[in-house]
């Protein structure tokens, strides 16, 4: 049974789950290579996943004809079924590992890449993980949602297929609640929303913006940690994603169709981390302070972070990444890419 622990040393938490022992990269193997036939993820391999929990398909569930298909992950780190009652003994405070782990097939094809699908395939699958989130707010015991997509190996994928991964806690992560606080007291001093000033700044200078599609802002934001990072942001009030509405998705799924584009054109078949950052589900004990004021100060975000390069022992031993390409530049070079 998974359990999330506190870790009082370095005010954090840690989550404890041996289930994840069974998953393929345990102990570093390579990327697992399936092939169509033996891929779970692959349409007419529907029977090798659990049940799914939710698809964009046009007949029964389970079978084959989907768009994007919603699973449980066999390699859970948190469970829906457990009962949230926290514990504690002495200096050591844990509470079970309650949560959801859930693994959004993003397409049938098995080597498809983000810029291989289409806009339209791109909407479904930001649409399907919208409808994650909202069914994921009706359970009060969840507060926060982590989505992520590893691609690759050097990006710790152990999955060729492309899918993404939903994890939503019952707590709230210390670098989560902390970036609330900085956010939040930003918007107390200027009467506006860091990334709201950050965007404007941006579009000020020009330099590092790459493009625009309605709301939304694709960048290689100032201090790029990663080579070629780009985010996106909407300059609208939007904390998360199911507040889209039906143009939203499209300008958002056009316009990362182009990043990806433009990003495998200048970099080829990269590996890469994706993750959004996106506002609590639900009210808590922690995020009290927040809550009532997140349209105000909080904008979502995507992140794209191309791994080029491994990290060494100065990023592991310090936190801070080192950069070799100056955003400017890379902002410049995925403009420049003929499309």
């Amino acid at each position: 049974m998974s359990e999330i622990r506190r870790d009082r040393l370095h005010s954090q938490y840690v989550l404890i789950a041996p289930e994840r022992m069974r998953r393929p990269d345990t102990l570093a193997v390579p990327l697992t290579k399936f092939t169509l036939k033996t891929c779970p993820f692959c349409e007419g391999n529907e029977s090798m996943t659990p049940p799914e929990i939710h698809a964009i398909r046009e007949n029964e569930a389970n079978a084959t004809n989907w768009k994007v298909r919603v699973v449980p992950n066999l390699y859970k780190a948190v469970q829906i079924e457990l009962e949230d009652h926290s514990k504690l003994t002495g200096m050591f405070e844990s509470v079970p590992g309650v949560g959801a782990h859930e693994i959004v097939i993003d397409t049938p094809s098995h080597n498809s890449r983000m810029a291989d699908l289409d806009t339209i395939e791109i909407r479904d699958w930001l649409s399907t993980i919208a409808t994650r989130i909202a069914d994921l707010r009706q359970d009060e015991r969840l507060i926060h949602t982590s989505i992520f997509k590893n691609q690759g190996e050097h990006a710790g994928a152990t999955q060729q297929h492309p899918h993404t991964q939903i994890i939503a806690l019952p707590i709230t992560p210390t670098r989560e609640l902390n970036l609330l606080e900085r956010h939040l007291q930003y918007y107390r001093r200027h009467g506006r929303s860091k990334v709201e000033d950050i965007l404007e700044n941006e579009r000020l200078a020009e330099v590092r913006i790459i493009s625009e599609r309605g709301d939304f802002t694709a960048y290689c934001p100032y201090a790029s940690a990663y080579p070629f990072e780009v985010i996106i942001a909407p300059r609208r009030a939007l904390t998360n994603l199911d507040e889209l509405d039906r143009d939203d998705m499209l300008n958002l799924a056009d316009l990362m169709k182009e990043i990806f584009t433009r990003l495998d054109i200048q970099l080829g078949n990269f590996d890469f981390n994706l993750a959004f950052r996106l506002a609590p589900l639900n009210i808590n004990f922690e995020n009290t302070p927040y809550f009532p004021h997140l349209k105000h100060f909080y904008r979502f975000t995507i992140r794209i972070m191309p791994r080029i390069y491994r990290l060494g022992g100065f990023e592991l031993s310090t936190g801070m990444l080192i950069n070799p390409v100056e955003p400017e530049e890379a902002a410049k070079l995925l403009r420049e890419v003929k499309i």
